[in-house]
C-alpha cells in the first residue's frame, strides 16, 4: 500500500532509480528545485545556515562537497562547488575521499545531502582533517533519525535507512543508488564516542536535529508538492513552535565541526 502511494506521489518525469547515478539525473534535480519554490526556499533556508556557520572561519578555500544540482554558489559567492560527476556548473571533479587541495589550505567544508553517500567516511574524515586550517569548519546538513522521520525515509525514500548497521561504510558502487541515510546519525549520535576517539581534533560543535515536515511537503526532488508554495512560511512557523519537540520529530540535523 504504501509503495503505490510512492509511486503515486512521483513526478512523471522523475528519473528511474537505477538511471540516479547519471549526469542527466542531476540536471533533472537542478530544474525541480527551480520550478518549486517550496523547495527552493528551503534550500535557500539550509544554504543560509552554511553562510551563517562560515563567517568566523580563518582565509582559506571554502569547498562545497557533492554540489550536485544545488546553487550554493549565489549566497556564499566565494565557494568551489564540486561533485564526483563532471555536472555542468560544478568547479571541480573528485571525490570526498580523495580531496585535491594541499594540507592545511581549506578554511571549509560543507555538505548537503552529502555524508550518507560516502562510501569510506574514515577516508573523508581523514582527509578533511589534512586539508582543513586550524579553527576551519566542516558544515554539513544530513538526515537523521527520530521517531517520526524513521518511519518516512524508511518507507517513502528510495535510499537505504537502516540505524542498526555496525559498521560506517556504504557498500557498492553507485553515487546516489547506494547510500544509508541513517549514516551521519550514527556516526555523530550512536557513536559519537567513536568519532571523538578517532579524530580528536575534529571538535562537534553542534549536532542539532530540525526540519521535521517541510522537505516532505515539498515533494523533495522525486516526488509532487504535497502543499501550496504560499504555505512555506506557515510552516516553517510550525517547526519554530515544535522546537522543543526536535529529538522526537526533526528530519535533518545540522553538524559543525571545527579543527582544533
Amino acid at each position: 500500500m504504501l509503495r503505490w502511494l510512492v509511486n503515486l506521489l512521483k513526478m512523471p518525469e522523475a528519473p528511474n532509480i537505477e538511471n540516479l547515478d547519471e549526469v542527466h539525473s542531476t540536471l533533472f534535480h537542478r530544474e525541480i528545485i527551480k520550478k518549486k519554490p517550496f523547495l527552493k526556499k528551503l534550500y535557500l533556508e539550509y544554504y543560509n545556515i552554511f553562510k551563517e556557520n562560515v563567517q568566523d572561519v580563518p582565509k582559506g578555500f571554502k569547498i562545497e562537497l557533492g554540489s550536485g544540482g544545488g546553487f550554493l554558489k549565489e549566497i556564499i559567492t566565494d565557494v568551489i562547488t564540486s561533485d564526483v560527476l563532471d555536472v555542468s556548473g560544478v568547479d571541480k571533479v573528485f571525490s570526498a575521499e580523495k580531496i585535491p587541495f594541499p594540507d592545511e589550505s581549506v578554511s571549509a567544508f560543507i555538505l548537503l545531502g552529502t555524508l550518507h553517500h560516502i562510501k569510506h567516511p574514515d577516508m573523508f574524515f581523514s582527509e578533511i582533517k589534512r586539508c582543513l586550517k586550524l579553527d576551519g569548519k566542516v558544515v554539513m546538513i544530513e538526515p537523521t533519525n527520530s521517531l517520526f522521520s524513521r518511519f518516512f525515509y524508511k518507507y517513502f525514500h528510495h535510499e537505504v535507512f537502516d540505524e542498526k548497521s555496525n559498521k560506517w561504510e556504504i557498500d557498492g558502487g553507485g553515487r546516489l543508488t547506494d547510500a544509508n541515510l541513517a549514516l551521519p546519525w550514527i556516526i555523530f549520535v550512536r557513536d559519537r564516542e567513536k568519532f571523538q576517539k578517532k579524530y580528536p581534533a575534529l571538535e562537534i560543535l553542534q549536532v542539532n536535529k530540525h526540519t521535521p515536515f517541510r522537505w516532505w511537503l515539498s515533494g523533495g526532488l522525486t516526488t509532487r508538492q504535497l502543499v501550496p508554495s504560499t504555505s512555506f512560511e506557515f510552516f516553517r512557523k510550525l517547526e519554530i513552535f515544535l522546537t522543543p519537540c526536535s529529538n522526537h520529530l526533526g528530519s535533518f540535523m545540522t553538524i559543525v565541526l571545527k579543527k582544533s
